[in-house]
């Protein structure tokens, strides 16, 4: 192949088939919807991103979630993400619903001194969301966090994140809500799939974990 012939990737429809595994390793996964250029949200919110998304790609997004959550012990959320998710999740009738509302969840918060879910059990409070994760990984508990930007920051500063599982929109937003701080962490890719124009990679950081051990000074 020459440089002027580069190769092409086919639109393929999502591929459910995948056999989900989870490294006995990764305690902490955090999952992101992204724009290509790094952003959680427009300036309108997170449907500037999902307009670029296929109907049968977020379906294909709450499939993998609906295999994923067997293999982790709770959600973390953060407050404004717990708002949002308390507000629809509880009287929902997707295919995901049951199983969300009936799962562990935790909101890390310094306001809340309660997480009501509807008529199904509530959450848990912490206000400090790092030292509550260090606290149950020495454990053995498995985390999933969905969304909840300003905790993922704090999570990934504090070296407390052991996978980035990702939805990569084909939009630039150009401003918005950043996904990750703007520090740099060296990262492998340990899986990719290509649905109908999103990627769904999943990233670990190269450099072993170190308990407590502050982010590194690159950027995202």
């Amino acid at each position: 192949m020459t440089d002027d012939a580069p190769e092409t990737i086919p639109d393929r429809a999502p591929d459910t088939s995948l056999d989900l595994t989870l490294d006995p390793g990764v305690q902490v996964m955090v999952q992101e919807w992204i724009s290509l250029d790094g952003f959680a949200a427009g300036p309108g919110g997170e449907a500037d991103l999902f307009a670029a998304v296929a109907p049968e790609t977020s379906a294909a997004g709450q499939d993998w979630n609906m295999r994923l959550l067997p293999h982790v012990d709770e959600i973390l959320l953060g407050r404004r993400t717990y708002e949002l998710f308390a507000a629809y999740w509880p009287t929902a009738d997707e295919p995901i619903a049951a199983q969300l509302n009936m799962a562990r969840k935790t909101v890390a918060s310094r306001t809340l001194s309660s997480a009501p879910w509807g008529a199904y059990p509530e959450a848990a409070v912490v206000p400090d969301a790092v030292s509550y994760v260090r606290e149950r990984r020495s454990q053995g508990g498995k985390f999933l966090i969905w969304g909840s930007v300003s905790l993922v920051h704090a999570l990934l500063e504090a070296g407390e994140v052991d996978e980035l599982d990702l939805f990569i929109a084909p939009i630039m937003l150009g401003q918005g809500l950043r996904a990750f701080p703007e520090r740099s962490l060296l990262l492998q890719l340990h899986n990719v799939r290509h649905w109908r124009g999103t990627l769904h990679a999943r990233y670990r950081p190269s450099a072993p974990r170190e308990p407590g051990a502050a982010g590194h000074d690159l950027v995202f």
